[in-house]
């Protein structure tokens, strides 16, 4: 039996459990991304194709779940706080931990690229005259873009789509929630379902041959269209009671929505080109983008559903993983790239280097959480609240940290 959690006064603890295990997922996505085909900024000796499938399994679905629940977030601490208050605050918490991050945590990321990918052999220090100076020199096919946010894209395309809502709510006033109350009217059922899937489908295929994703604002739409789509559809939600346990009815059926998707997607891409002539695969590919789309928001309505059906709970593990989790992600894709590239003279076999990259990143991570939010200066440069007492805690934290319903953490 399912609950209706009600508005905006109940903590949607399942949502924390969701991001929490979400980002989970991204230490093992980037770390399989160090052994599969794609193009990395590093990348294993034994890379290949074995591994993919299995990436696949997550990469449609694990960003528009975080846009998805960020838009939750944004859009009850903007109920609850008032949108300029809201807004001066999300901005120091996603702004200075970007600026930070670009400065100082990312950097690694594109010296050990041209290290590995150029023969670059400057040194550290030299690479960092250059990197802040927007070298534009090092180039193979396409040239390296300095200063990057690489994996820290998610923060800044957060902030502008938290701005957005915001100007939105604040032009529309009392008509938001109108809107949100006849999207909720509208997705029942089968709609849940189908509505959104079809939606982000319309949009891929119209955008995804045209404007492939480049993480860089401008010209990313098809990335835009998977990521604010759901950014806002979370906004709409979030003010629409007992919305959640819906998703927790559907669970069952969208996971194997879900699974079926992927299971056609691991089969498009194994045989595209050997068993379909290329009038065949401009025939079916509109049909496999719509795959993809229903298995991205398929995923989304099964994770939110099995959480709120099985993981909407408080304790101890989940307040310290909720306060843990935004600086981990800023730290974990520089550990796995430094890490690998010094691991690669020792020649592990590829599943036991697999498994100490994904334990040494995540120790590693943590234990610098255990040092970032004891130290005051530190804390903001990480995205953490200032320290409070301890029985201010959820009450105080906005929408980047803990707090309740109306501030589950979203921001990355």
């Amino acid at each position: 039996m399912t609950r209706d959690l009600p508005l905006p006064t109940t903590r949607l603890y399942f949502l924390d459990w969701v991001r929490i295990l979400a980002f989970f997922a991204l230490i093992l996505y980037h770390t399989g991304m160090y052994y599969v085909s794609w193009d990395w900024h590093v990348k294993s000796p034994f890379a290949g194709t074995g591994p993919e499938p299995f990436m696949m399994m997550s990469s449609p679905w694990r960003l528009g779940l975080l846009f998805f629940i960020g838009g939750v977030a944004a859009s009850l601490m903007l109920r609850r706080a008032g949108t300029a208050a809201f807004l001066g605050r999300r901005s120091i918490r996603l702004l200075v931990p970007l600026v930070f991050g670009m400065l100082v945590i990312v950097p690694p990321q594109p010296y050990f690229e041209v290290v590995e990918k150029l023969g670059y052999s400057d040194g550290y220090g030299a690479f960092m005259r250059l990197y802040l100076q927007a070298y534009n020199g090092f180039c193979r096919e396409d040239c390296l873009i300095l200063p990057t946010w690489n994996h820290l894209w998610f923060v800044a395309y957060l902030w502008i789509y938290t701005m957005l809502l915001g100007a939105g709510i604040a032009l529309l006033g009392p008509r938001f929630d109108r809107i949100a109350a006849r999207t909720g009217a509208l997705l029942q059922g089968w709609k849940l379902v189908v509505l959104p899937a079809a939606l982000l489908a319309a949009a891929r295929i119209a955008l995804v041959e045209h404007y492939p994703t480049n993480h860089s604002v401008v010209g990313d739409w098809t990335n835009h269209a998977m990521s604010f789509l759901p950014f806002v559809l979370g906004a709409l939600v979030a003010r629409v009671p007992g919305f959640w346990s819906r998703l927790a009815v559907l669970r069952w059926q969208a996971l194997g929505v879900a699974a079926f998707g992927w299971t056609m997607f691991v089969m498009w891409d194994a045989v595209t080109h050997d068993v379909f002539t290329p009038a065949a695969v401009r025939v079916l590919r509109p049909f496999m983008v719509a795959a993809y789309a229903f298995m991205a928001w398929s995923a989304v309505v099964a994770a939110c559903g099995f959480a709120q059906r099985h993981l909407d709970a408080d304790g101890p593990a989940r307040r310290y993983l909720n306060e843990a989790v935004f600086p981990v992600y800023i730290l974990h894709q520089t550990l796995i790239v430094v890490l690998a590239h010094a691991m690669q003279p020792l020649r592990i076999a590829p599943g036991a280097e697999a498994v100490l990259l994904v334990v040494l990143t995540i120790t590693l991570s943590f234990a610098s959480f255990e040092v970032i939010r004891r130290v005051r200066v530190l804390r903001p440069l990480f995205g953490l609240a200032p320290q409070r007492p301890q029985g201010l805690k959820d009450a105080a934290q906005d929408g980047t940290g803990a707090g309740p319903v109306s501030s589950v953490r979203s921001s990355a």
